[in-house]
């Protein structure tokens, strides 16, 4: 039976490991979004060999899954590196790199989609390429992919508990560490699913305000 003594007094411990789960997906996604744009910019105006790599680079990360990728960096690199990053920051770097290449192929979709008399207008009146990008590109391109980027956003939010696996104590882990200790999961591992669809709701619902705010300034 549920037990509202209980759930009430583990709210504290648990929104504790839930602002720990907000900075991964704010600093993974913040990673994601510019890097993606980085890697879409990259195919489409580099060399052929540049973008042959970074076409490369990206298949090979979307390709891998994000478990491996976390066990490889926090248990292997940084270990040889030595750079002495912390579980978080390590789970962040993962997280926004492995999403980037999948906002990159969101970017490039937006971009292919702008008419190539708007790259040769850009182009007659001697703007630079960020010129290009920044005043003629991008305030086109932007708006129609705001919903996929929410989208992986959300995603984002799912995955978050595999960095548990490199010892960051999320929301999730913090949940089933009560649950350990207590004998009780049904209260924290419902007030942590309760989080998450009020966590992608609120995400959904800035997605939109975004895209909206993005069009009307355009």
């Amino acid at each position: 039976m549920w037990d509202w003594n209980f759930a009430i007094s583990i709210l504290p411990d648990l929104f504790r490991a839930l602002l720990v789960t907000l900075q991964a997906v704010a600093g993974g996604m913040a990673i994601a979004v510019v890097l993606g744009l980085v890697w879409a910019m990259l195919r489409r105006g580099s060399s052929p060999t540049v973008a042959w790599i970074v076409w490369v680079g990206v298949e090979f990360v979307r390709s891998t899954p994000l478990l491996v990728q976390l066990f490889f960096v926090y248990y292997t690199i940084i270990d040889y590196v030595g750079g002495g990053l912390s579980p978080l920051v390590t789970g962040i770097l993962v997280l926004g790199v492995h999403y980037s290449c999948y906002t990159a192929e969101v970017y490039r979709a937006g971009l292919n989609s702008i008419a190539q008399g708007q790259w040769n207008a850009a182009k007659a009146l001697n703007l630079t390429m960020w010129q290009t990008y920044r005043h003629v590109i991008l305030p086109q391109a932007i708006p129609p992919i705001m919903p996929n980027l929410g989208n992986y956003l959300i995603a984002m939010f799912k995955d978050a508990p595999m960095l548990s696996t490199i010892t960051v104590v999320e929301v999730l882990f913090q949940a089933r560490v009560i649950g350990n200790e207590s004998f009780r999961y049904l209260e924290p591992l419902t007030i942590v699913g309760l989080m998450f669809i009020i966590l992608s709701l609120i995400s959904g619902l800035g997605v939109s305000w975004l895209k909206q705010h993005w069009e009307t300034q355009s």
